[in-house]
């Protein structure tokens, strides 16, 4: 896999590095923040017979493993949606990835997919938060919907999806994930390829980062 793509921005004054491997990173508390995995999402499919690679699940946690080795956190915080569906066998296959990073913090905000019981979250030794998670002047929420924003506070989101439609010469348009930056709040793309992008979704007084695998654009 190539190097890793990045734009920083200066929120709040806090740094944070977008990369176009869908995670953001965080230098001052040295964590890695995504959103929306779906691990099992693949498997879920397979098991209602309907052919879905394998690899999909593979190379999620590929693009995470290079976002890890690249970055060194000490930290990974997933806002919400890391699972998807009851146990099957994608669920083992992140177990046994999990074991390569035992001495990462990997922090769960749980979303409205992330159903599993308890003692599956213990034994895959994940810190759940159930709806909200806050570090210093930072929140982690999955969904914002009815969320109370607080001034002097940046609220890393996921849920949407968000994407952009970016038109080219004559009818050329091409369908792109994206960050959504507001006054206080960070949405990000999900992380998993096995996704539909919201490109219907708007935010007042928004910007938009799109990416492709080389390059991050501001819209």
């Amino acid at each position: 896999m190539g190097g890793i793509v990045t734009k920083k921005i200066l929120k709040q004054g806090v740094e944070l590095v977008l990369t176009a491997q869908r995670v953001i990173y965080i230098p001052s508390i040295d964590a890695l923040v995504l959103s929306d995995m779906h691990v099992g999402k693949s498997g879920h499919f397979q098991k209602y017979g309907i052919p879905i690679a394998k690899n999909v699940l593979l190379n999620d946690l590929r693009r995470l493993q290079n976002c890890i080795e690249h970055f060194f956190p000490k930290k990974v915080i997933v806002v919400g949606d890391l699972f998807h569906a009851n146990y099957n066998s994608d669920l083992e296959t992140f177990r046994q990835w999990l074991q390569h990073f035992s001495t990462l913090e990997f922090v769960l905000v749980r979303g409205n997919h992330d159903r599993l019981p308890n003692s599956l979250y213990q034994k895959l030794n994940l810190i759940v938060f159930n709806e909200r998670w806050q570090l210093r002047d930072l929140e982690f929420v999955h969904d914002t919907e009815n969320h109370q924003f607080e001034e002097q506070k940046i609220t890393f989101s996921g849920h949407i999806h968000p994407g952009v439609f970016l038109k080219g010469k004559g009818r050329q348009r091409i369908k792109l994930p994206c960050f959504v930056e507001t006054n206080n709040e960070i949405i990000l793309p999900a992380f998993s390829e096995f996704t539909g992008l919201n490109t219907k979704f708007e935010r007042e007084n928004a910007k938009y980062f799109a990416f492709t695998k080389d390059r991050i654009i501001e819209l």
